[in-house]
């Protein structure tokens, strides 16, 4: 007796439909998995014997061969086991516990099972529900646990199982199951009741500023000072600043978290911009994605909002490097024999690292123990390549002991009018570059620069002058009229001024060579 059953899978961030074929036949009792199963998957066949008997059904002692189509792509994970099950069930030729067989042509399954028959949450409800919707099937059976995340696709039914058991009178019509109801509505405006505010930083008004300049326009930055001097504490504070997800972002976002595993319960969307923070030693991989079945890295898992690298210059320069590409595309490519595989990886660079080993450098009271020949090589640790495709740098000072203790002063500028800016610039932006895929200022390309970056005379004998003085590359004199371009924007100018210009110069730091 055969039966079939519809099933899905994620390849990398998108999924893909699976066709469970069971067959029941004579001969000894075996349970066997073809079609390029891991481990895991094989491993399912324990599972399904005694989920299925710890629900109340024999298992058929013949020989059972379950057929996972199309057999030339690997297939991973435990969303098998319950359409492997009632694929069993449904194919049983005495006594078929599912009657309802055309029933099963409606459905998707997906689904881990324990061994008392309990169906387990699974990872990437969210992908698998929009590739159905592609592939034009409207309704399917998921965990209850995984029902809030695959509701979120609009024209997709999804119906919340328990158990096995529940399942199979479901599809009998023993008993009913409501399609889960989610309304997304309004969550992507959710600030996230974060305890963390500009406010609280002391002093560094020209740090403060140009992280505006940066939430505004999208761009990275890095920020270079001694220990102590509050760079750790502005970068946290970033993401209080920039505009709320749209409802698209926190899809797209959505889906990489639900394939890591990583959306938190109870969250069916993430709904605040990502904030990465890898520690100094993670590895090529870890941060740019890939393995024996590629999955997402760091910058995948900071897409639409911040990757931080604190203590910068003590990440391996090779580990560094890797970046250079995904800042300038924003998409990872992951090349195997059998596939390759895209990760989306628009994210916010901020880096923050001492000028010196000692970490005195710059320090207005300490002594600096280094010699300018150390200083120089713990700073070109930092490539030139790289540093080009930061916007804005900044030189972080230390404070003084009087900005410290100094309790009466007046606090700085909530993080919420700062981010009122930021979104008014962003709409601007939005207007500018409507009909195309670009969503803030740093995405520019030369095309784009040439159309709203227009220079007036003077202003190019400024940049002319800056040029020759600091020896600033063709990237950084982009980068520099991006960011001026943001500036403007923030002043609701719509052309870009001399002071503008001069702003943006000031923030190019670390790559002048006078």
């Amino acid at each position: 007796m055969l039966s079939r059953v519809i099933s899905a899978a994620v390849q990398g961030i998108d999924s893909y439909l699976i066709d469970v074929e069971v067959d029941i036949s004579a001969g000894l009792p075996t349970f066997s998995t073809v079609g390029l199963p891991d481990a895991a998957v094989k491993e399912s066949k324990d599972r399904v014997v005694a989920a299925v008997r710890n629900s109340g059904f024999n298992f058929p002692a013949k020989r059972v061969t379950v057929n996972l189509a199309p057999a030339d792509i690997k297939k991973e994970g435990a969303c098998f086991d319950l359409p492997i099950a009632v694929g069993i069930l449904a194919a049983m030729e005495k006594e078929p516990k599912i009657t309802n067989v055309e029933k099963l042509k409606e459905f998707c399954f997906i689904g881990e099972l324990a061994l008392n028959g309990v169906v387990r949450p699974i990872k990437g409800a969210l992908p698998i529900a929009l590739g159905l919707k592609k592939h034009g099937i409207t309704k399917m059976i998921v965990p209850a646990f995984n029902a809030d995340e695959a509701s979120v696709v609009d024209g997709i039914e999804v119906f919340p199982a328990s158990t096995l058991q529940e399942v199979v009178k479901f599809i009998n019509g023993e008993i009913e199951i409501m399609p889960h109801r989610h309304s997304p509505e309004g969550v992507c405006s959710d600030t996230g009741g974060t305890d963390v505010d500009f406010s609280e930083v002391k002093g560094q008004h020209f740090a403060k500023r140009a992280l505006e300049v940066a939430a505004a326009g999208g761009h990275n930055v890095i920020m270079v000072g001694p220990p102590g001097s509050g760079k750790s504490m502005l970068s946290k504070r970033l993401p209080t600043i920039l505009p709320p997800l749209s409802f698209d972002e926190a899809l797209e976002t959505t889906k990489i978290h639900s394939v890591v595993g990583l959306l938190p319960p109870g969250k069916s969307l993430v709904t605040q911009r990502p904030f990465r923070a890898p520690h100094h030693t993670i590895s090529n991989i870890a941060l740019i994605g890939g393995g024996s079945y590629p999955k997402p890295g760091e910058v995948s898992l900071a897409h639409n909002g911040v990757l931080f690298l604190d203590e910068m210059t003590e990440f391996h320069s090779d580990v560094l490097d890797v970046l250079r590409q995904p800042l300038e595309d924003h998409v990872v490519t992951i090349s195997r024999a059998r596939h390759s595989l895209s990760f989306p990886a628009y994210f916010m660079l901020v880096g923050a690292s001492n000028a010196c080993k000692c970490g005195n450098y710059g320090h207005a009271e300490k002594k600096c123990l280094c010699n300018p020949f150390q200083i120089k090589k713990y700073q070109a640790r930092i490539s030139g390549p790289l540093l080009d495709r930061i916007d804005i740098h900044l030189e972080i000072p230390s404070l003084k002991v009087s900005e410290l203790i100094n309790d009466s002063a007046v606090p700085g500028e909530s993080s919420a009018n700062i981010r009122e800016r930021v979104i008014e610039a962003r709409k601007k932006q939005k207007d500018r570059f409507a009909g195309t895929k670009i969503h803030c200022n740093a995405q520019m390309s030369s095309r784009h620069l040439k159309k709203y970056c227009c220079l007036n005379p003077e202003n190019k004998d400024l940049m002319r002058a800056a040029i020759g003085k600091f020896g600033f590359s063709g990237r950084a004199y982009d980068r520099i009229l991006k960011v001026s371009r943001t500036i403007a924007d923030l002043e609701g100018s719509p052309e870009i001024k001399k002071t503008h210009i001069a702003e943006a110069i000031n923030y190019r730091h670390m790559d002048r060579d006078g």
